[in-house]
């Protein structure tokens, strides 16, 4: 049986929630290995809308582990507030691990993130201010709080003076910001610390150990490749890897223990903050995407910037990650135009380029060449196979498939946990 890597094949809100719950009742083991509650799922099961940030999207499936692994930044605050919330709705969030090696958003991270982004102005990045990146930035300066610290209050008091002596000199001298004082940290730290305790595993040993004996492990990556602090469009970035690298280093298992790669991708392309964005519309096609779609953060609330296909990012997506499938999302809300571009290369300075430049100002110039693709006027949720789609939208997704380089193995047609369009299963 496999362990797979899903994750967001453009700039992340591709729908992996949906994904990954599809698949939830099939696997034992559902992880996320990197991001924090920067992220956000919707997973719509019946009548019910869920709005998940920091836990993995198994959590809703009865007999499937959910993990928070190593390369998670986790907000304990945030942690046990979505816990209750799910509890609250009847949903048994008990089988929950958290790493121990995770490490942990404390008060000043937020603190940090939103002064420094309002003080870069027309220069933001766009962060979310949730402290995803100063969090990030202590754990590679080797200042970072993780899990297991809390239960060593010796150990806490000295990470967070260590951390809190330069920070409260930035906090003060450059932002004219009020130092803040490690006590107060430490105790409320502390204070979540017996509520998490029984959730703190060896998430990388019970997830081989796992993989070994033959169980079904599912990798859920937050955001998506195009925003990969290495491989993303750098500065407007995440901080962490949403590529099928990181889920090696977010959990502890090895790449030769993956056997698929899963790419989720929107049948259009979206994409949340600031930063480049070739096939952008500002006009009412743009606005019935946004509209028909629902294209707002489910974490953020912003609205989503809205565009056509590209296939040049669905490229370069199969490329870093080394895709075997692509889940193609939200096909249904394309019904209504006549006539649907398709993003196929870029024109640069005059020349017509058929992949991404690693130039970030080629990138930043980059213009869309469009191919027209017949579009569809026909009803398309309510269709259970590939062939009950109409010709020119089963001539659409094959367009995608070709120009993209990995085949589509399902196809959403509407938010609901029932309305997919299996074409090959993820799981043999």
């Amino acid at each position: 049986m496999p362990a797979l890597v899903l994750l967001g094949a453009q700039w992340g809100d591709e729908g992996k929630g949906k994904a990954t719950d599809l698949l939830g009742g099939s696997v034992d083991y559902v992880v996320r290995y990197q991001g924090g509650n920067n992220a956000g799922h919707t997973v719509v099961v019946g009548d019910q809308k869920y709005a998940l940030h920091l836990l993995p999207s198994g959590i809703l499936s009865p007999g499937c582990t959910p993990v928070i692994g190593n390369g998670v930044v986790v907000d304990p605050a945030v942690l046990l507030s979505e816990l209750s919330g799910l509890n609250e709705r009847g949903v048994d969030t008990s089988k929950l691990l958290l790493s121990g090696n995770a490490h942990l958003i404390t008060p000043y991270h937020t603190t940090v993130d939103k002064v420094t982004e309002r003080f870069l102005g027309k220069r933001k990045i766009g962060t979310t201010g949730r402290g995803i990146g100063p969090t990030y930035a202590d754990k590679i300066n080797r200042v970072g709080i993780r899990v297991q610290d809390l239960y060593d209050e010796s150990i806490l008091e000295q990470k967070v003076e260590a951390a809190l002596d330069f920070k409260n000199q930035i906090l003060a001298k450059l932002y004219n910001r009020r130092a803040i004082e490690a006590a107060q940290i430490v105790d409320e730290l502390l204070g979540y610390a017996e509520q998490i305790k029984p959730f703190v595993a060896d998430t990388t040993l019970i997830l081989n150990n796992a993989i070994d004996e033959g169980k079904v492990v599912l990798f859920e990556g937050g955001q998506g490749t195009l925003l990969d602090v290495d491989h993303g469009t750098y500065p407007f970035v995440t901080s962490s890897n949403p590529t099928a690298g990181g889920a090696c280093t977010g959990t502890g298992v090895g790449p030769t223990k993956i056997n698929r790669v899963i790419g989720i991708l929107k049948a259009y392309t979206t994409r949340v903050g600031a930063g480049p964005f070739p096939t952008e519309l500002f006009d009412k096609d743009g606005e019935a995407l946004r509209t028909i779609g629902g294209e707002r953060g489910v974490t953020t609330g912003r609205d989503r910037r809205c565009g056509w296909f590209d296939a040049v990012i669905a490229r370069y997506a199969t490329r870093v990650n080394g895709l075997t499938d692509f889940f193609l999302t939200k096909l249904d809300v394309l019904t209504g135009w006549e006539q649907i571009p398709v993003c196929v290369a870029y024109e640069i300075d005059g020349k017509r380029v058929e992949e991404l430049p690693y130039s970030q100002s080629d990138f930043h110039h980059a213009k869309p060449v469009y191919e027209m693709l017949p579009g569809w006027s026909e009803d398309i949720s309510k269709a259970k196979t590939f062939s009950d789609l109409p010709k020119n939208a089963q001539a659409y997704v094959k367009a995608l498939e070709e120009m993209s380089g990995a085949p589509i193995s399902a196809i959403g047609v509407g938010p609901g946990r029932d309305e997919t369009i299996e074409i090959n299963s993820f799981l043999s």
